[in-house]
């Protein structure tokens, strides 16, 4: 039986299955993973950030095979692939570059005499549960700086991923990490739950659904182990203000189209201040309505198929459930196998569910808000708290309106602007983990107190 298999999205194909390991599998390779680690921990900052390099380098020289792989497990735009490609790269390479900073030592002033030092080791074996919707670019924010500590890692990725996750393997392992320290598993989830309950495993990431999140949580507070969750948004796209409306449509339309709609933390509610309502609404649905689903291999493509039929099919549920309940539809709503077009709503009220959902997939909402107060409370209305966006020409606004969104990123006059160095995660529904950036680190290391007289 297999759970994993490459079913191209665009087409429909199977392509190729993969068997779901055995259970002696998965325990080879959580007592591998055991025993690599206190060969990878011992080894110091400087050697581990060699290896680290390499693996940088070979996502860059195998560029063009991860990036085919990855629109054929879930359709993302050619040029979007080798796009992520290349920032799982630059990732990768900052964690190498700054390896001596995450490791060092954090002197204390104490009370008293003496000194006391925090002092930054690794846990051991970690599991991290990866999603479909960036095969490599999850991969090296939850691996990159894990193994920058000296932890090692056991890789469940989805199951319609099957060929990354083997292609990150060997660019793990080609690049010279110790036998052990990065190692693939094709698990069911039964069979993860097991990894998670083993004693020799330290802690888990998980970044997909709530419900995915749910689960793991569930077990890892069974066994008392450390879990980072980085689940789904809702994103809060608000203006205020602006004095380039066709420049703040365009970075709109970036925004909700990005990864073929398919970003936890893409811009999917659209929150317009009254008096640019009328001007944006037009613009912004002319903008998406001339944009049409294409073949994902075409280097012109802007938006390919959803990442499965079955996700097509769940959107255009939504989206006529919407309809059903009294929102208006401007724009799209069609589905063509697991291609949609770029869709558009209004007239959403509370009562109706999608206002509370996500929508993952080339579908907005168009909110209109009496003023900042009415913006930042629509804003704030929703069980997600990712990312948001705020446009304005008022800084003091800006910051006022930034300080209030209740979500962990608030990115201003800006979208598509997430970088190695700047921590990813959110509040409330959507997460309690922070990834990239220094604070990626401190997720899964002994911050050891050394006090000395």
């Amino acid at each position: 039986m297999t759970e994993y298999a490459v079913v191209n999205p665009a087409t429909g194909e199977t392509l190729a299955t993969y068997d779901t390991f055995s259970d002696a599998q998965i325990e080879d390779a959580v007592a591998r993973a055991h025993a690599a680690a206190s060969v990878w921990g011992a080894r110091s900052p400087a050697e581990r950030a060699v290896v680290i390099r390499r693996i940088s380098a070979l996502h860059r020289e195998r560029s063009a095979e991860l990036s085919a792989i990855i629109v054929r497990e879930m359709g993302k735009p050619i040029a979007a692939a080798e796009g992520e490609v290349d920032f799982a790269a630059d990732i990768i390479e900052y964690y190498a570059d700054n390896i001596e900073q995450i490791t060092a030592d954090q002197p204390l002033q104490i009370l008293g005499d003496g000194t006391a030092v925090i002092r930054r080791s690794p846990l051991g074996a970690l599991l991290g549960i990866m999603p479909w919707n960036f095969p490599a670019y999850q991969v090296a924010r939850f691996a990159a700086p894990n193994l920058a500590l000296g932890n090692t890692i056991i890789l469940k990725h989805a199951p319609q991923c099957p060929e990354s996750s083997a292609a990150l393997e060997a660019i793990y392992r080609d690049a010279g990490l110790p036998d052990g320290a990065y190692i693939n598993v094709y698990a069911s989830n039964e069979q993860a739950a097991t990894i998670i309950a083993d004693p020799r495993v330290r802690g888990v990431s998980v970044t997909g659904s709530e419900r995915a999140g749910a689960a793991v949580a569930e077990v890892a507070g069974r066994h008392l182990k450390k879990v980072a969750l980085e689940l789904g948004g809702s994103d809060p796209f608000i203006l205020l203000s602006t004095d380039d409306l066709d420049a703040v449509v365009q970075a709109a339309v970036d925004a909700r189209l990005d990864n073929n709609g398919q970003s936890c933390n893409g811009a999917k509610r659209f929150i317009i201040i009254d008096g640019l309502y009328d001007a944006f609404v037009e613009k912004f649905v002319a903008a998406l309505a001339a944009v049409r689903p294409s073949d994902p291999m075409e280097e012109d493509t802007v938006l390919g198929p959803l990442s499965s039929l079955a996700a097509a099919e769940r959107l255009q549920s939504q989206i006529g459930r919407a309809l059903v309940q009294g929102a208006t539809l401007l724009t799209g709503g069609t589905r063509r196998g697991a291609f949609f077009d770029p869709t558009v709503i209004a007239d959403v009220t509370p009562e109706m569910d999608v206002y509370r959902e996500e929508l993952f997939g080339p579908a907005g909402v168009v909110y209109r808000a009496a003023d900042e107060d009415a913006a930042v409370a629509i804003a704030n209305d929703t069980p997600f708290g990712l990312g948001s966006y705020v446009f304005t020409t008022d800084a003091a606004q800006a910051e006022r309106v930034a300080d209030r969104i209740e979500a962990g990123m608030v990115y201003v006059n800006l979208v598509l602007a997430d970088s190695p160095e700047l921590p990813f995660g959110g509040v409330k529904r959507s997460g309690t983990s922070r990834e990239l950036g220094m604070l990626a680190a401190d997720e899964f290391v002994n911050k050891k107190l050394i006090r000395t007289a």
